[in-house]
């Protein structure tokens, strides 16, 4: 009898632990990842489909404005896809193609990147969109650099972040 429910136990451990590896394995979807640039530490995993909004709001060192960089989620990269400001200024696109709506400048870049850097501020108080969620970067990174990536996560990823 003592046989039998260690080897019930036995089959029983096996079987969770094939769920749990076989979770491991399965692609669940997309994730943006924040995380510290140096440490590598995730600051937060936020689920993302393709073509989810990303944008970066911040306020200009120099002009005191808004800027607003947007980009969409496409094959496991970030494709910019907008950039709105208010006044001209350092870093800012001089000689692009813009145009004026609701009174900011617009400007539709080219370019798609794997990672991004960025360094949050407290004056220039970044701001992380996704989708219709906005998070507190420098918040959340105590004003420390972080790293901006999409990952593809797995069923037990999602559960756990």
């Amino acid at each position: 009898m003592l046989d039998s429910i260690h080897t019930r136990i036995l089959v029983a451990v096996a079987i969770l632990a094939l769920a749990v590896g076989a979770s491991a394995a399965v692609p669940s979807g997309q994730a943006l990842v924040v995380e510290d640039a140096e440490t590598g530490e995730r600051l937060k995993t936020v689920p993302v489909e393709e073509n989810t909004t990303v944008a970066l709001e911040y306020t200009h060192s120099v002009e005191k404005t808004r800027v607003l960089d947007a980009y969409a989620v496409q094959d496991g990269e970030l494709v910019m896809t907008r950039m709105e400001f208010k006044s001209y200024g350092a870093g800012l696109p001089a000689r692009a193609n813009v145009t004026t709506e609701n009174g900011s400048f617009v400007f539709d870049p080219q370019g798609s990147y794997r990672e991004l850097y960025v360094k949050p501020g407290h004056i220039a108080g970044h701001k992380l969109h996704v989708g219709d969620r906005t998070y507190d970067l420098v918040e959340l990174s105590d004003a420390r650099s972080v790293r901006l990536h999409v990952t593809q996560q797995s069923v037990l990823d999602a559960a756990l972040h």
